[in-house]
């Protein structure tokens, strides 16, 4: 395989010590070691937090909020759209941090910016229209007056995971922010300085001091006694660790949402554009090195086109160029740990031995960088093998035909996983309807992931063992709120009273009941 590659240069970011004092600690701790992925090196060190230290922030949190939620949404506003400039304005130090911390190509890091700028200025513009007291219809026309309410619920949670290490700790936070809570973000050991490079720039936009609080450290060590403080959990990881944190957290009866594993699958039509579905196809694979929740570990191809379109798409992706610049010249760039790198080799030898057949890639690429992995195709992939079910979370993609849409849809579906999937089609009409027979919570036609994750006003999460609850639109930022029902009886209770006795109250309403049914649009 002929890959284009770039061995990394020494790199290095400003102020990271600097960030790393915004970490909550209530003494000294002993520190944790941030390796740059790229390079193998030392990157630098942040606070090794204690079940003292959560203690410490959500204490801070909590006591921030009680000031906070009495903010107008005026005020939210201001900070969330001055928030949103900084991280354009700044973005090139932001850059720098994701790529040094998490390994991935400046492109890739560059949808962490679009992310956070898109989720500040929509819940800015919004939470006041998603959280306003709505009047609803009461029990009775006339005699019973409703109203809903929203109340913040008080600290949130967001336990973050390394992949995303921007947009899953802040994006997550600011519709909490937004609707008057306060946070405590539990940023991933080897990714933390992104969360608190944000941090840095909501102090800036005026978020009041404290109502955001960044703990570093291990996720075994403090999440349990994060849960056991907190309102309302935002979990995104795997799924085995979602199933433990939502247990504790049903255990304390608070909410949580959480976004967990996928092995999504993208389906090519027989009409499909190839051109443009082989490019979407590469960014769908591969972006991140393939560690995004959302991106296409599964490929299916109509038979009909399977030998152009497959052609075309192993010359593509042998010709992808792989490195650790802090510039836009790669097209992929490392995985973030030996851990994961690990995993990948696991999968690909697991597969290999047992018949798949590799059509591009499947090396390690230590010339490169210690955790770097080419960009492999995977055919013959069955059941039996690792990587046919298990979510790999890395560049290697199991790609197969189907002779049917109806095929496409069953191979699709048979998965405990249900996050995202893609389709394929000139024909938009026949792919939306395709994509309501999907079992994913969010479907992208002629698109591979970024659509849906983009369209910010609509809801984003995953079915069955890819997770609960949504972040996004109106349910993301109403999530973190209390709903409160307010109703005012007048004039006449409902029930007997006075001369109405029980049988004259019941022949009443039963009355009553038949006169609302009678009447069209009535609720």
């Amino acid at each position: 395989m002929s890959v284009a590659v770039e061995s990394p240069r020494s790199q290095s970011a400003p102020g990271l010590a600097a960030l790393a004092r915004r970490v909550t600690t209530a003494a000294d701790r002993d520190p944790i070691e941030v390796e740059n992925p790229a390079t193998g090196e030392l990157l630098a060190t942040v606070p090794s937090c204690t079940e003292e230290d959560v203690a410490e922030a959500v204490e801070r949190a909590r006591a921030a909020q009680a000031r906070w939620r009495e903010t107008s949404f005026a005020e939210r506003q201001e900070v969330l759209l001055r928030f949103h400039d900084l991280v354009l304005e700044r973005q090139e130090r932001l850059l720098d941090v994701i790529q040094l911390e998490a390994g991935k190509a400046r492109r890739h890091a560059f949808e962490e910016i679009i992310d956070v700028a898109v989720v500040s200025r929509y819940y800015a513009r919004t939470a006041q229209r998603h959280l306003r007291t709505r009047r609803r219809w009461g029990a009775f026309p006339l005699l019973t007056w409703a109203w809903e309410n929203h109340h913040p619920v008080g600290v949130v949670g967001v336990i973050t995971p390394w992949n995303y290490p921007l947009t899953l700790s802040i994006s997550d936070a600011l519709p909490a922010i937004a609707a008057g809570n306060g946070t405590v973000i539990k940023a991933d050991s080897q990714t933390p300085f992104s969360a608190l490079a944000a941090m840095e720039l909501l102090d800036e936009a005026g978020l009041p001091r404290d109502v955001v609080q960044v703990v570093s450290g291990s996720g075994s060590e403090l999440g349990p006694p994060l849960i056991d403080r907190i309102d309302y959990l935002m979990f995104t990881g795997s799924t085995a660790v979602g199933r433990r944190v939502a247990s504790q957290a049903a255990e304390r009866l608070i909410p949580s949402s959480m976004e967990l594993g996928g092995k999504n699958a993208m389906l090519v039509l027989r009409d499909a554009n190839v051109a443009r579905a082989v490019e979407g196809a590469e960014r769908a694979m591969f972006s991140n090195a393939g560690q995004l929740c959302i991106s296409v570990e599964r490929l299916l191809v109509h038979e009909a086109i399977a030998d152009e379109f497959i052609g075309r798409l192993v010359d593509r992706v042998r010709n992808m160029k792989i490195g650790a610049g802090l510039n836009y010249d790669y097209d992929m760039g490392s995985l973030v740990s030996e851990k994961q790198l690990e995993t990948v080799r696991e999968h690909i030898d697991d597969a290999t031995t047992k018949g798949a057949k590799i059509l591009t890639g499947g090396n390690a690429r230590p010339d490169v960088g210690p955790y770097f992995h080419e960009p492999t195709l995977l055919g013959d992939v069955r059941d039996g093998m690792t990587l046919f079910a298990d979510e790999t979370f890395g560049p290697v993609v199991a790609v197969s035909t189907f002779s049917s849409e109806d095929e496409a849809v069953a191979r699709a579906n048979a998965s405990d996983f249900g996050l995202n999937f893609s389709v394929w089609t000139r024909d938009v009409k026949r792919g939306r309807h395709l994509a309501s027979r999907l079992e994913a919570g969010t479907v992208n036609v002629n698109e591979g992931y970024i659509a849906a994750w983009g369209s910010v006003d609509a809801p984003m999460g995953g079915m069955k063992d890819s997770g609960i609850g949504r972040r996004h639109g109106a349910t993301g930022i109403q999530k973190y709120t209390e709903s409160q029902t307010v109703a005012v009886q007048r004039l006449l209770p409902i029930a007997p009273h006075g001369l109405v006795g029980p049988k004259l109250f019941t022949k009443a309403i039963t009355l009553g009941l038949r006169l609302l049914r009678a009447i069209p649009g009535w609720r």
